[in-house]
């Protein structure tokens, strides 16, 4: 495999064991106090879209439609917040695809990161990692609060080679010098707009595919660790609906979703 000048990566489940747009929604609702059972209701609802068959973009479209009215300022704190809360698991990186984006980076490499998820999550991995820059679904904001829309399509499918093919022209750099990593088939436009490809997962279509186009193939991640959310806040007396639990403090794969949601 020739090395590569530029070098994109997927991120939830390819570089991450779980969804940062899930996660950090429960996180940013615990730490605000809100009830439980808005975000269960909101997360089934979700899933529910995806298991009817929704496509990815559809249910990227209806979680960005969900944070109508939220403060982008206090996302961006509890973004903070809970991205050092996954750290502090020590289970938050796929090492596998982590030491492919510090291999690039040493040889050189421009590395990006392409996501459906949302700057308030997904800057801080990138600096974290080293990556260069970032292509992600943008939330329409106003006077400081999510309106619910989008500025530009969702960062899913077909969307994601365009941004890869936009930053190869703007760098001057023939697609048979970059590569592309990616986790599940809706990563396809994606890893064929590159010159080469690494599958990350068990997706069985694209791990069939990966044979046909003779991709190599990295381990999946490992279920992703619980999560401690924060304390309900002061003041805040929560009620669990008739019939429910009271909220525990800790996520479980409820909150976790890949970047469709």
């Amino acid at each position: 495999m020739r090395r590569a000048k530029v070098a994109f990566f997927d991120v939830d489940h390819t570089l991450t064991t779980s969804g940062s747009m899930s996660r950090l929604l429960a996180y940013y609702h615990a730490a605000l106090g809100h009830p439980r059972r808005y975000v269960d209701d909101r997360m089934c609802e979700l899933k529910a879209m995806s298991a009817l068959g929704c496509p990815r973009e559809t249910v990227n479209r209806a979680y960005y439609a969900g944070l109508e009215g939220l403060d982008t300022a206090v996302m961006t704190a509890m973004a903070r917040a809970w991205f050092d809360a996954e750290l502090s698991t020590g289970g938050f990186y796929h090492e596998p695809a982590v030491a492919e984006l510090r291999r690039h980076r040493r040889q050189g490499a421009h590395v990006v990161l392409v996501s459906g998820s949302f700057p308030a999550p997904l800057r801080l991995i990138a600096e974290d990692l080293g990556a260069d820059e970032t292509r992600c679904t943008v939330p329409r904001t106003e006077r400081g609060r999510y309106t619910g829309a989008l500025d530009g399509p969702p960062m899913i499918g077909i969307a994601k080679a365009d941004a890869a093919l936009k930053i190869l022209l703007e760098r001057g750099v023939d697609a048979r010098e970059s590569i592309a990593y990616g986790d599940h088939i809706s990563d396809l436009p994606l890893l064929k707009a590159a010159g080469s490809a690494v599958v990350v997962g068990g997706d069985d279509r694209l791990r069939a595919l990966a044979r046909t186009y003779g991709w190599p193939l990295l381990p999946g991640t490992a279920p992703a660790p619980d999560l401690r959310l924060p304390a309900w806040s002061a003041g805040a007396t929560v009620r669990p609906a008739p019939g429910r639990t009271p909220p525990s403090f800790l996520t479980s794969a409820l909150y976790d979703m890949s970047e469709s949601a």
